[in-house]
């Protein structure tokens, strides 16, 4: 009778959690789980700075032509070092059984893998977007374009990792499933590289961005809208 009693008034209280609070839960939890693997979240990281820091070192010191690259330089490498980490979204959750249970849980699915989405992006993105200011002074580029460059990718960068979690659902549990990741979330990406590049080059140009800023704003509503629910909804099918 205690323990029914005692499960009773924990499934009260997780049915009474408000949304805030569920997502304050799924947040911290794959924060602790991240900072246990911290390999893989320097893994990323590490990547990006490389990928960065290779460019000025194999095209010359030249400053114009570096000005000139680095805002496409910094996305793409910022891109790439997301799809590191997509594979890892869900695949420990999936192998120890706990993401059966959040789908057998009674709050809205959708809302957890917002949780993860954003724990993902702390985690991963992040990390890159302090970091990106740092790099951006081996391309000698100017203070207005490099608080640009730090406003485009704080835009750009969760919407990423959103675009991504779905390719994730979708490819969970399949051999190979990295490759799958990649293919199919790169194009859908093109138009945040595209519009996070440009605000830069706008800046250094002499150019307003606020109209490209604009649009990574209006991705990333969009994006916090539509894809945790196609991202259950992919978690789902990939279960079945």
């Amino acid at each position: 009778m205690s323990q029914m009693s005692a499960t009773s008034i924990s499934g009260s209280k997780t049915n009474s959690l408000s949304l805030f609070e569920l997502l304050s839960l799924v947040i911290r939890r794959d924060l602790v789980l991240a900072m246990r693997r911290r390999a893989d979240v320097l893994t990323t990281l590490v990547f990006f700075i490389m990928v960065v820091s290779l460019f000025p070192l194999g095209v010359g010191p030249e400053p114009d032509m570096l000005r000139k690259m680095a805002p496409g330089v910094v996305w793409v490498a910022a891109l790439l070092a997301s799809m590191l980490s997509l594979g890892r979204m869900f695949s420990a959750d999936y192998l120890d059984g706990t993401l059966e249970q959040m789908m057998l849980a009674p709050q809205s699915l959708s809302v957890l893998v917002l949780g993860k989405v954003l724990a993902h992006w702390m985690v991963s993105g992040l990390p890159l977007v302090l970091m990106a200011p740092v790099l951006g002074l081996q391309f000698d580029m100017p203070v207005n374009a490099l608080w640009v460059l730090v406003v485009a990718l704080l835009l750009g960068t969760p919407v990423l990792s959103m675009i991504g979690a779905v390719g994730a659902a979708l490819t969970l549990g399949l051999r190979g499933g990295g490759v799958l990741v990649s293919l199919l979330v790169l194009p859908l990406c093109i138009p945040v590289l595209i519009f996070g590049a440009g605000a830069v080059e706008a800046v250094a140009g002499g150019m307003n961005a606020l109209s490209q800023l604009s649009l990574l704003g209006a991705l990333l509503v969009l994006a916090l809208v539509f894809t945790p629910w196609v991202t259950a909804q992919a978690l789902r099918i990939s279960m079945e």
